[in-house]
């Protein structure tokens, strides 16, 4: 057993057990919207408001009742109660619509916006894709298949861009 030398009595003791508390693990989940527990659900809610409100400065109406419907799944990476990132899959009848990506200010620049939409495209398997990618993010989204659809245009004063992925088609 590892040992330390009290200074002071010069007797051998084990290190204390508060050092040894491991750190909380990222975890990625989804759910539909009745499987969210409220805590959760306060804590994704804030981080679209903290990033695309008021970071953004884009003050719109983020709960516009998607959130809810059967078919969305809400997918984040959490590290015990913090949502590190978040984005939302709604279904459009047959295509899948990717959305609300977003990464909390902390968190960004280690690769969890990557994590959530590999996570996001595993969930949507084998059904076509659409998003609205911010244009400064447009080759993010080229990496996992998405090609412009459309012109870039204005949405709340920021530019985005229309991207859609093809259903995977079966090898012949």
């Amino acid at each position: 057993m590892l040992t330390t030398e009290d200074p002071e009595t010069g007797d051998a003791a084990p290190p204390r057990i508060r050092d040894m508390h491991p750190e909380p693990r990222e975890e990625v989940r989804v759910a539909s919207f009745p499987d969210l527990d409220t805590t959760t659900l306060y804590a994704i809610l804030k981080l679209r408001c903290d990033v695309f409100v008021v970071e953004q400065n884009c003050p719109y109406n983020d709960l516009d009742g998607r959130d809810l419907e059967p078919g969305t799944r809400h997918v984040w990476l959490s590290r015990g109660d913090e949502i590190l990132a978040y984005l939302r899959i709604l279904d459009n009848g047959g295509t899948e619509r990717i959305g609300r990506v977003v990464t909390a200010r902390p968190a960004r620049g280690a690769g969890h916006a990557q994590r959530l939409l590999t996570e996001a495209l595993t969930v949507i398997g084998n059904r076509p894709s659409v998003l609205h990618a911010q244009a400064y993010l447009v080759g993010f989204y080229e990496r996992f298949g998405f090609q412009q659809t459309g012109p870039e245009y204005l949405e709340d004063g920021i530019p985005h861009v229309p991207m859609a992925k093809a259903a995977p088609q079966p090898a012949r």
